[in-house]
């Protein structure tokens, strides 16, 4: 099956006040030599909100992420990485199945992309270490990024669809 690896919103200005995001980028780096190492495709996700604009040093992918010549990199205004975008046709044209996914914004963009990918019938693999974000509140209730990533991997560890593969792994036990 061919594998992928999506690298989700990794940019200065999304990581900023990120739990462990220093952490979450020298792991997401990690799974890119190593995808690069066993010829998996790569692909990077970026988002353009209005407050990173495009070319600023906000909007620049943290140090280390560098895209490869051969590796797209795919815009996108919505948390879901496929919604408006080339993503699938990108994916469909490499031959691509299964996914292996690590960025920020773990209950946005991270999340919404990963469920969306299963839904659409692709093996999907979390990286139970190299998702990020910040803290949270809603109705009263603060979260911490650090919670809001756990409870991201019990949820993906969790979820099932039919004939679909959908699980999570620490980034130095994903297969390529």
């Amino acid at each position: 099956m061919t594998t992928a690896l999506l690298v989700i919103d990794l940019q200065v200005g999304v990581l900023q006040d990120c739990f462990d995001a220093g952490g979450v980028v020298a792991r997401s780096c990690a799974l890119v030599e190593r995808a690069r190492g066993r010829r998996a495709g790569g692909v990077g996700a970026a988002r353009r909100p209005q407050d990173l604009p495009v070319g600023s040093a906000s909007w620049r992918l943290a140090d280390g992420l560098v895209p490869a010549p051969v590796e797209p990199r795919v815009s996108k205004t919505f948390y879901d990485a496929f919604a408006d975008t080339p993503l699938h046709a990108l994916l469909e044209a490499r031959g691509v199945r299964r996914l292996v996914i690590a960025g920020a914004q773990t209950d946005y963009c991270i999340r919404t992309t990963a469920q969306r990918a299963a839904a659409e019938g692709y093996a999907v693999v979390l990286a139970s270490d190299a998702h990020t974000t910040t803290a949270a509140e809603f109705g009263g209730v603060m979260l911490s990024g650090e919670q809001i990533v756990a409870h991201t991997n019990g949820y993906f560890a969790g979820l099932r669809y039919p004939g679909v593969d959908v699980g999570i792994a620490r980034h130095d036990a994903i297969p390529f």
